[in-house]
C-alpha cells in the first residue's frame, strides 16, 4: 500500500503553513464553543501540527466536561471562559478578533448561523465593505492542481453585485496563496449569453468589468457550462477559444444551489477534499460541518493560517 497521502496538494498545504509557523510565533486561533469531542480533537491536531494556538472560547465547565468524556486533555490550551451559551461565546471571540488577540475565528459545536450573526453584527467591528463570502479549495485526483469554488455556502441567490465581491475575496485568498494570475472561470448552465438565464448576464458583465481592469493580473471568461470550462477538449470540441478551459483556478458559481451540490459532488463522487473559509470579514472565519474529515479540517485552518499571515496586496 502507498504511504502517499491521498489529497497531497492539501497534505502540502498544510506543510507549508506549519513552516511558516516556525518562523514566527504560531497565530492564536479563537476556536468557538468547543464543546464535544470533534471540536477538541481539532484543537489538539492544530497544537500539534504547529499550525495555530488554539483559544477556546466558551463555557469553561461545558468545556472541560466534552474533554473529560472524550478522554482528551486540554491543560495546555487557554480557555476563555464565557457564559455557557453558544451565542454567548461567538460575541466574545468576535470581540477578541476585532481587537487583534486573535488571528482567526474557527466554528465548534455550535450552530452556523450562531456564529455568523455575532462576526456581521455592526457592533462586533468585523465588517468590511466586502460582501461576506465562502470558498473551498479542492484537491481532485483528476485535476491537476487546488481548485477553488465560491460560493457554496453563504450566499443563496447573489446579484451582480454580490458575484463581484464573491469573486474579489477569493481571488484576494488565490493571490495570498501564491497564485500570481489566477484563471477564473464563470460557470452557468450554458456557455452562450441567453437573456433568459441571469447567471449568463451576470458572466457577461462581470468578464467586461475585468477588462475594464476590475481585477488586475486575473484572467477571467465566461460564461461556461461546466463541462467545457474543466475540460479543454469538451472547449474545443465546442470550438470555444478559451485561456481558462481546461486550467482553472477558480471556478464561480451562479448560485448556492449549484455550488452546494458541486462541491458535494467533489467529496462525495469524485474522491476530493477541500479546505474552506469564510471570506470578507476583517478575520478569515473557518466553518466546519460533523462529516469533514479530520485532514479537511486541519486543511481549513493552514488556509485561515495563510489567508491570515499573508502581506499579499488585496484586490
Amino acid at each position: 500500500m502507498s504511504d502517499q497521502p491521498s489529497h497531497p496538494r492539501l497534505s502540502a498545504l498544510v506543510e507549508r503553513a506549519a513552516r511558516r509557523a516556525t518562523h514566527a510565533s504560531a497565530p492564536v486561533l479563537a476556536l468557538v464553543h468547543p464543546c464535544d469531542r470533534l471540536a477538541l480533537e481539532v484543537a489538539v491536531q492544530m497544537s500539534a501540527s504547529g499550525l495555530a494556538r488554539p483559544m477556546l472560547v466558551g463555557g469553561r465547565d461545558l468545556i472541560r466536561r466534552a474533554a473529560d468524556d472524550s478522554a482528551i486533555e486540554i491543560d495546555d490550551f487557554e480557555i476563555i471562559a464565557t457564559d455557557p451559551a453558544p451565542a454567548v461565546a461567538a460575541q466574545h471571540a468576535a470581540e477578541l478578533a476585532r481587537q487583534g488577540v486573535v488571528g482567526a475565528l474557527m466554528k465548534g459545536s455550535l450552530h452556523t448561523d450562531e456564529l455568523m450573526s455575532a462576526v456581521v453584527s455592526k457592533s462586533a467591528g468585523l465588517r468590511t465593505d466586502r460582501r461576506i463570502s465562502h470558498a473551498f479549495l479542492f484537491d481532485l485526483p483528476r485535476y491537476h492542481k487546488l481548485l477553488a469554488l465560491a460560493d457554496c455556502v453563504v450566499n443563496i441567490q447573489p446579484d451582480l453585485k454580490t458575484k463581484r465581491d464573491i469573486l474579489s475575496n477569493a481571488l484576494a485568498l488565490l493571490r495570498q496563496l501564491g497564485v500570481s494570475r489566477p484563471k477564473v472561470g464563470i460557470v452557468a448552465a450554458v456557455e452562450t449569453v441567453n437573456p433568459a438565464i441571469a447567471a449568463t448576464l451576470d458572466a457577461q458583465a462581470l468578464v467586461a468589468m475585468a477588462r475594464d481592469g476590475a481585477w488586475p493580473g486575473a484572467v477571467i471568461e465566461g460564461p461556461f457550462g461546466f463541462d467545457n470550462v474543466i475540460s479543454a477538449e469538451a472547449a474545443r470540441i465546442k470550438k470555444i477559444d478559451s485561456e481558462v478551459a481546461g486550467d482553472p483556478d477558480l471556478l464561480l458559481m451562479p448560485d448556492l444551489n449549484a455550488g452546494n451540490m458541486l462541491y458535494k459532488s467533489f467529496n462525495y463522487i469524485g474522491g476530493g477534499d477541500c479546505a474552506g473559509l469564510v471570506l470578507g470579514a476583517k478575520v478569515p472565519i473557518v466553518l466546519t460541518s460533523r462529516a469533514d474529515s479530520v485532514p479537511s479540517r486541519l486543511a481549513s485552518v493552514a488556509l485561515a493560517v495563510l489567508a491570515t499571515r499573508s502581506s499579499t496586496p488585496d484586490y
